[in-house]
């Protein structure tokens, strides 16, 4: 009796038991679901258009047809591009410590004791709250940076970092509900549409329109870590830290670079590619600066002649500097890099690019050539080394002998000579002796 008593007991719960079961499954599922949803505030993530918000860019029509127009592209997209105009305050005219020179300038209304040099570029907001992303040379050196807005709104602005070495930099308003821009997600492609956004010579927001000319551009000695976009899109001085936007008005990259002989657009420009720009904002906003894997060592390309059918690629390793990850990874000079993590290394710019993305304590796994055999090196990287801030150029020169050179969006008056100053003032003694001018 006791038994059967048990056996009734237990029917109850064994009938509720799966679905108990089920229950449990389900609200792990929605757990798991909504921890994964929900973003990290540690890490910035880049502005997306919707689905409906592309669908609103995209020319309709029933039926395949040319676009006819860009408007909608342009008007989502301009929203989000400002001016920029900063002011750089001399203490003292460098003439000021000459009596003479200084009573001319005083007279004749010359420039004062302190006086403002202004430069101007663009830059793209990349958050609600007041982010925006321009290029490195557009503040560099700026004492106060003003933001002018497409609906003429304006603000001060603060520098939240710069990073020299790609040439960017993220600055911040005191302002919300802005618009951001919203970052492509596809990969770029050559022959893609390009729409150039940005203040050029200060005229104001201006559109330029082109195609993507190339990807992957390297070697230019701009900066020191180069994937540039290249464009035909016109690009000109005010154009650098404006938008390269797509036909749907996502974000191509950030303009940054132009090729020209004499100073304005002739078809070829460069821009930054997003891929750099996230990674680069994502640092600057959460740390203040860019952290950098490091190899320490120096490198260069395989030799290649272009009349063998046959030609060897890899990076011939110079020199290993000690104590450096290589040298305790015991890389040798002399070896060839062949492949990092299985990607061929096809050139130094490869490899710098390479190990520029990946974060410190980051192991790469090298295939190397040494002395006619193949081994393979594991190499744990350090962070990169401080380097030197060097002044970002925006133009490339190319003068009549076709000579590259690089020319900054500002031009500095050349000082006079020693001669030239002490002739200048014989002159204004003379002239004040006879117009009576005081001393």
């Amino acid at each position: 009796m006791s038994s059967s008593r048990n056996t009734n007991n237990k029917a109850p719960l064994l009938k509720w038991l799966p679905w108990v079961l089920l229950l449990i499954v389900i609200a792990a599922f929605v757990w798991l679901f909504m921890s994964m949803k929900s973003p990290s505030k540690d890490t910035w993530e880049p502005p997306r258009t919707t689905p409906a918000e592309q669908q609103a860019s995209a020319p309709t029509s029933d039926t395949p047809a040319p676009i006819a127009s860009y408007h909608n592209a342009v008007a989502r997209a301009s929203q989000s591009v400002v001016n920029i105009y900063t002011t750089q305050t001399m203490t003292e005219h460098p003439y000021m410590d000459d009596p003479v020179l200084r009573r001319f300038f005083e007279y004749h209304g010359g420039p004062s004791q302190e006086q403002g040099n202004t430069n101007l570029g663009s830059g793209v907001i990349v958050s609600e709250d007041g982010y925006i992303v321009t290029n490195a040379h557009v503040i560099e050196k700026a004492d106060e940076i003003t933001v002018a807005f497409n609906d003429g709104r304006k603000s001060r602005a603060k520098v939240i970092g710069t990073d020299p070495d790609s040439d960017l930099a993220v600055i911040k308003v005191d302002m919300t509900g802005l618009t951001p821009l919203g970052f492509r997600e596809e990969p770029i492609r050559v022959g893609d549409v390009a729409l150039a956004i940005g203040n050029p010579f200060g005229v104001g927001q201006t559109v330029t329109q082109g195609i993507i000319s190339a990807t992957g551009r390297t070697g230019l000695g701009v900066n020191k870590f180069e994937d540039f976009v290249q464009t035909d899109a016109a690009i000109n001085p005010g154009n650098s830290g404006g938008a390269l936007v797509d036909a749907y008005g996502e974000l191509l990259g950030i303009n940054t670079v132009i090729f020209s002989r004499s100073g304005g657009s002739m078809g070829i420009g460069f821009a930054i590619p997003t891929s750099i720009v996230e990674q680069v904002m994502n640092a600057l906003i959460k740390d203040g600066r860019v952290s950098r894997g490091w190899l320490g060592i120096e490198i260069q390309s395989q030799l290649r002649d272009p009349t063998q059918l046959e030609t060897s690629t890899g990076v011939e390793v110079l020199n290993v500097i000690e104590g450096g990850p290589a040298a305790k990874s015991g890389l040798r000079v002399g070896d060839i890099i062949l492949t990092i993590d299985g990607v061929e290394m096809t050139d130094a710019n490869t490899l710098i690019q390479y190990v520029a993305r990946k974060s410190p304590n980051t192991k790469l796994n090298a295939q190397i050539l040494r002395q006619g055999k193949n081994a393979q090196v594991e190499i744990l990287l350090e962070e990169r080394p401080a380097q030197e801030t060097v002044e970002q150029p925006v133009v490339m020169m190319q003068d009549e002998d076709g000579q590259l050179g690089l020319q900054g969006e500002q031009q500095e008056v050349p000082m006079m000579s020693e001669a030239e100053r002490d002739r200048m003032r014989e002159e204004l003694l003379k002239l004040f002796e006879r117009d009576g001018a005081p001393l």
